[in-house]
């Protein structure tokens, strides 16, 4: 009798270097949005700050592929944002049908806020790792990231 749990997938699936990278995924996630709960943030809102911040001016549409994201999530999150203050749009000089993203003084207060918290949970697992392994960790996930790029 064969078992229907049995088959198509190797028993090492779970074990498998995209499953390690989505369990820390998760579990940073996970530690990122209870963190940034009582700023009033989520982690989405505090990436989409972050790439304004870095890069002053850019449009929904740059910052959905940026965030890898749809327009419409990033449409919905600029509006909260930009109804609690933290953003505004400006017309672009030479493109006035397109519209810039940039902080304002209270997103560049409520981001350094989140920043902190960020920066906390990045020294917490570089402390455990070591500044080698931490270094190590950074550059294979670097690495990662280039090689499913060019496949």
């Amino acid at each position: 009798m064969r078992n229907d749990d049995e088959g198509p997938v190797a028993a090492d699936a779970l074990s498998r270097v995209t499953w390690a990278l989505r369990r820390a995924e998760w579990a940073v996630q996970a530690r990122k949005e209870q963190r940034l709960r009582p700023l009033g943030m989520a982690a989405a809102q505090y990436s989409l700050l972050i790439s304004v911040h870095t890069d002053p001016g850019l449009t929904g549409a740059e910052l959905a592929r940026r965030l890898n994201v749809t327009p419409q999530a990033v449409a919905s999150q600029v509006a909260r944002l930009e109804e609690r203050g933290l953003l505004e749009r400006r017309a672009h000089p030479r493109h006035r049908h397109i519209q810039e993203l940039h902080l304002t003084d209270a997103g560049r207060e409520a981001l350094g806020l989140a920043d902190a918290v960020i920066v906390d949970i990045e020294e917490r697992i570089a402390e455990e790792l070591g500044p080698e392994q931490a270094a190590q960790l950074t550059a294979l996930l670097d690495q990662v990231a280039d090689v499913v790029r060019e496949a």
